[in-house]
């Protein structure tokens, strides 16, 4: 789900709402339901689901998901390329869109649309799906304002979900199981570390970070001890301070890779930080599956749950970013130079 609002999408224009969703999204959606949330006229919160998940559980946690990003009203769109020519398929969609309605007025909150499409691209075409008769295409999503916007933001955008999940996906498991005895063989640390220690195992991550962006993989040895000094949390809630910093995209390249390399459940703090990351610069498609995989590593993990419930919630990117000023605190306090704050409107990574 992104939660970042999108004023330049059109909500009275279904061909231009929907194709604004890839850029909110960050994948092109396929077999979904997606539900737009309206804030003070403007497009807010969006969540998807896969439309083989059961009507009966996903819609009322869509609403609920709904209500709690404040949303006043909203609107349906479901994705389906062999359905949305189907005649049949027609009375289904319409249970689709009146059990929508009927949940969302549970918690106060108007169904204004819902439209079928058959696939989100130029020249696509939807239908209410309602049986109001109203139709017509689904307009080019690489001319969208909302994708303007985002490529300006440095955010990549995916053909597919598939694409997105890739980039947090373990990518070599033996590697990482060869990973994991090295970890274990070094750690776990001490419970009482003197401070000289956390302050230098964020700056070997500050190197392991320059080293990265400068071509240079990072080595096994270094990823085993990133791992461990991230289980210590003065050097993990300092080192959330880089999403803030100037060289927040070299920070969340190795977040990136870490997560993709180290085996659980060190992976998770990684996740964590990438999240933290992708979420202060606004790219809410990023700290969603970021989250979902640290969640499903280690479900009460409570700084990712915190996180997943802001993002669901709306919470705003800017106000996410205010939980760095701890990392900055306990930089002074360790004596750890981290880089400067950044203006943010640019990408990480």
């Amino acid at each position: 789900m992104s939660s970042t609002p999108h004023p330049e999408a059109p909500l009275d224009r279904p061909g231009a709402l929907i194709a604004a969703l890839p850029a909110v999204l960050g994948f092109v959606p396929e077999k979904s339901i997606v539900l737009v949330t309206v804030v003070d006229d403007e497009m807010g919160a969006v969540m998807r689901a896969d439309l083989s998940e059961p009507r009966e559980t996903c819609v009322p946690h869509l609403a609920e998901l709904a209500a709690a990003a404040g949303a006043e009203a909203v609107i349906a769109v479901i994705v389906d390329a062999e359905g949305a020519s189907c005649p049949m398929c027609k009375d289904l969609y319409r249970e689709w869109a009146s059990d929508l309605a009927v949940e969302a007025a549970r918690w106060g909150i108007e169904l204004l649309a819902a439209h079928v499409c058959d696939v989100v691209a130029a020249g696509g075409r939807w239908s209410c799906a309602d049986g109001c008769g109203a139709t017509g295409a689904v307009e080019d999503p690489s001319a969208s304002p909302v994708a303007a916007a985002a490529v300006l933001d440095g955010r990549r955008l995916y053909a597919r979900r598939d694409e997105l999940l890739d980039v947090v996906a373990v990518t070599d498991p033996a590697h990482s199981a060869v990973l994991a005895q090295m970890i274990e063989a070094a750690g776990p640390l001490e419970g009482a570390r003197a401070g000289a220690c956390a302050r230098s195992d964020i700056e070997h991550a500050l190197e392991c970070a320059e080293q990265l962006a400068g071509g240079d993989p990072v080595r096994d040895e270094q990823a085993s001890r990133l791992a461990l000094s991230l289980t210590d949390p003065r050097v993990r809630d300092t080192l959330y301070a880089l999403a803030v910093g100037d060289r927040a995209g070299m920070a969340e390249a190795l977040w990136a890779e870490l997560s993709r390399r180290l085996p659980t459940p060190w992976r998770v703090e990684a996740l964590v930080l990438l999240a933290f990351s992708a979420y202060a610069r606004g790219d809410g498609p990023l700290a969603g599956i970021s989250l979902d995989a640290a969640l499903r590593c280690q479900p009460l993990h409570r700084m990712a749950g915190m996180l997943d419930q802001a993002l669901q919630s709306g919470l705003r990117p800017e106000q996410i970013r205010e939980l760095a000023r701890t990392g900055y605190r306990l930089a002074a306090q360790l004596g750890v130079r981290l880089p400067p704050r950044q203006t943010f409107g640019r990408r990480a990574g």
